[in-house]
């Protein structure tokens, strides 16, 4: 219903935020790291937002960028992961180091997030593993210029699959990577690097 929001920081709470627009204030619930990113009262901040229906509840929730609002939103797909564990999940780790964790069954590392057991940590894994094996993925094993990048090396090809985690097309994940040296950087800085690069376009 709402992309986004962009107006006038009014009340920051711990756990939400109210953005004044157009003359009506929004209560918005977000993680912790959107809540710090969106600094003082009074500024003008941009927060993209997902509309949550349930039976019982309407909510706002809103997100400093578009790959937490991506990662909330797979997050809730997630059987068993409801709105609020998302937030929490999202408040205790980077969208590009939970993209990894996913890439790499990283069990360990999701059982570090507040909620989060093994059963649940390997169903997330799981579960947003399968969502790699779109057209798109399909699609690269035929495309030999993608297919070159991938095989590059296995941080590169780590790195794109995390990108396609967070939602990223594997076409769009392979030029980002593409457009900078990745030799000597780690999986998680290639994943942050291409994610500056998203910002740019």
């Amino acid at each position: 219903m709402y992309a986004y929001i962009k107006g006038c920081l009014e009340i920051k709470n711990s756990d939400s935020v109210v953005v004044e627009a157009g003359g009506v204030g929004y209560k918005i619930f977000a993680s912790v790291s959107t809540i710090e990113k969106l600094g003082e009262i009074g500024n003008v901040v941009k927060v993209y937002t997902h509309y949550h229906v349930r039976e019982d509840n309407i909510s706002l929730y809103g997100f400093y960028s578009l790959e937490e609002l991506r990662m909330f939103e797979l997050l809730i797909g997630v059987s068993g992961v409801g709105a609020k564990s998302a937030i929490t999940i999202l408040s205790n780790i980077s969208p590009s180091k939970f993209a990894l964790s996913v890439i790499t069954n990283d069990v360990k590392e999701l059982t570090k997030l507040p909620g989060i057991g093994g059963k649940s940590a390997q169903r997330i894994i799981l579960e947003l593993k399968d969502k790699l094996k779109t057209e798109e993925s399909i699609a690269a094993e035929t495309d030999f210029e993608i297919q070159s990048i991938i095989n590059k090396d296995d941080n590169v090809h780590e790195a794109i699959s995390a990108l396609q985690v967070l939602g990223y097309p594997v076409k769009e994940a392979t030029k980002a990577v593409a457009s900078f040296d990745s030799t000597t950087l780690s999986v998680e800085d290639i994943i942050k690097r291409a994610l500056v690069y998203f910002t740019k376009k």
